[in-house]
């Protein structure tokens, strides 16, 4: 297997470099079954180097206010979620989440994490305050969770990482399922 590809781990892109090449966007139009809107980093590779996250503008072209500034692409990673999403995990999570203040005060500092990560990108008034998944006061999207937890590292979304944990034997990110 080779090295994943280098994400986008930082609060502020290297505007330095190309964020998304042409290959990407071509990946990303199959992987969407749309050409993707708001586009501003691959935030996350797959093994074989494939987006797997992407990093999108507060704010689309065409003026519409965007809050899910991390958004999982890769086809398996989607249906795999939803799988989990079905056995309705996330009413344990919600459960978990009103009765325990310290996995509370950690999914908090997740949701003041994505707003410090988006903000970077560009304050969008129309959506101040909302991160995405439901937080910080309830789990709502595991997608969006997973995607936070593979674009900036573990440690940082409890339920992200939970998700991740949960996937198992069902989808990696170290293995390519693409």
């Amino acid at each position: 297997m080779s090295e994943p590809a280098p994400t986008d781990r930082t609060a502020e892109p290297d505007r330095t470099r190309p964020q998304v090449s042409d290959e990407d966007v071509a990946v990303l139009t199959e992987q969407l079954g749309r050409v993707p809107r708001g586009l501003v980093a691959v935030a996350a590779r797959c093994t074989c180097g494939r987006p797997l996250v992407v990093r999108t503008a507060p704010r689309l072209d065409d003026g519409t206010p965007f809050p899910t500034s991390f958004y999982l692409t890769c086809p398996p990673a989607v249906k795999a979620v939803s799988t989990l999403e079905a056995t309705h995990v996330m009413e344990t999570m919600n459960a978990r989440l009103a009765d325990e203040p310290d996995l509370a005060a950690r999914y908090r500092g997740a949701h003041e994490d994505y707003l410090r990560r988006r903000d970077a990108l560009g304050e969008v008034p129309e959506i101040a305050g909302t991160s995405a998944g439901g937080m910080p006061t309830r789990v709502k999207c595991l997608h969006a969770l997973l995607a936070h937890t593979l674009a900036v590292g573990p440690g940082v979304n409890p339920f992200g990482d939970e998700t991740l944990t949960l996937l198992g034997d069902t989808w990696s990110p170290a293995q390519c399922s693409c």
